[in-house]
């Protein structure tokens, strides 16, 4: 029988970023006797620094942040820090990625492939482990509509661009090393914010292009996105990180997917319709391509200023696919963690977008409906960032 060490060690990729700095907290949390390694590229160190001192410690915790990156050999760590790791892990959070629709796709391979073959190979040399926990994402199902299951992946479908193929290929690969080691997958749908705190980490999307506009001084309509009584598939970071935490600690969990979405998800017209009211606005739905309409909107100056954000893709606002989570609700029955309606955080969404658009509302705001404004002032595609 092998020995096991005294103190369990437990790996986090992916720090300090929005689900990531969560999850290390709550690990950090609920791991009382833990060596906590954060693995945080260089160029985060100063940011994962200052998350880390909040983070709780004096429960015989010891966090220890490791400069290093995914997509290099041991993952670019010193062949010391390798070694007094690799020997005593039992737990590997998996979640460096890039998601950013913007990147290239042979970065995307190189981060999001080739960094999950690395973290599979460290895997491999932690004879200690129990679990490694990797995070896919619900958009490796493509262009395929319908139920999709938690036990499928490839089913013939087409992929819309190069983050939605990389994580394919990349969760084909843990797929695969299921035999060998002890897996879980979960695949969250879109991130809207934390239900508790209301921080958003991204202002990504016609959702949020919606509460951007609903909560600035630019007295417009909200632009209904097309296909509005398809489902909206967004879940809360909170109810992603607690239910993360609560199944990679039952081992029920080994060898199985899990969705990690809103099992009786509302409609997108609904949480347009909700916003409105809360916001005494009024939704409109164009007559032309509104992915082109909402578009333009985030071209503008005016809406970038206010939030000092760039204006990003919007092709996920709607497709006409509900997913199952039949293993995540089985296995969260009995703990009390349920992934909470939009209608029951939408006000603390607000809430945060309202307080920080007021601390930046520092410039004149145009009118995006306007079109002379659109013309003259849109940004051109690559110009913010």
């Amino acid at each position: 029988m092998k020995a096991t060490h005294p103190r369990p060690a437990v790996l986090v990729t992916g720090y300090p970023g929005y689900i990531g700095k969560r999850l290390a907290a709550r690990i950090a949390e609920g791991e009382r006797n833990a060596d906590i390694y954060l693995l945080v590229q260089p160029k985060f160190l100063r940011d994962a620094r200052r998350y880390a001192a909040a983070l709780p410690q004096g429960r015989g915790n010891r966090l220890h942040l490791l400069s290093g990156d995914i997509v290099d050999m041991h993952l670019g760590l010193s062949g010391t820090e390798y070694r007094e790791m690799v020997g005593r892990l039992t737990q590997v959070f998996h979640l460096a990625a890039i998601s950013f629709l913007g990147v290239d796709a042979s970065t995307m391979t190189r981060v999001n492939v080739e960094g999950t073959r690395n973290v599979l190979e460290l895997c491999r040399d932690a004879k200690q482990l129990a679990r490694l926990n990797h995070f896919s994402t619900v958009f490796v199902a493509g262009d395929r509509v319908g139920v999709i299951s938690e036990d499928e992946l490839e089913a013939g479908q087409r992929f819309r661009n190069p983050y939605e193929q990389s994580k394919f290929e990349a969760e084909k690969l843990v797929q695969r090393a299921m035999g060998s080691l002890p897996i879980t997958v979960y695949r969250p749908g879109v991130v809207i914010g934390d239900s508790q705190t209301g921080e958003i980490d991204r202002f990504e999307g016609p959702y949020y292009l919606a509460i951007q506009l609903a909560v600035s001084p630019l007295h417009v309509p909200l632009p209904l996105p097309p296909n509005a009584d398809w489902p909206l598939n967004v879940v809360p970071a909170d109810f992603v990180v607690e239910a993360t935490y609560a199944l990679s600690r039952d081992p029920r969990a080994v060898g199985r997917t899990f969705h990690l979405v809103d099992p009786s998800p509302m409609s997108t017209r609904r949480l347009y319709e909700l916003l409105a009211q809360r916001t005494q606005r009024k939704v409109r739905s164009f007559p032309a391509v509104p992915a082109k309409t909402t578009d333009a909107l985030m071209r503008l100056p005016g809406l970038e200023r206010l939030l000092r954000r760039p204006r990003t893709t919007l092709e996920y606002g709607n497709q006409m696919v509900f997913y199952r989570c039949a293993n995540t609700l089985e296995l969260l029955d009995g703990t009390g963690i349920r992934c909470p309606p939009p209608s029951a955080y939408l006000d603390t969404l607000i809430r945060f977008v309202r307080e920080t658009a007021s601390r930046r509302r520092d410039e004149k705001l145009e009118d995006p409906l306007d079109r002379a404004a659109a013309k003259d002032d849109a940004t051109p595609p690559g110009g913010a960032a």
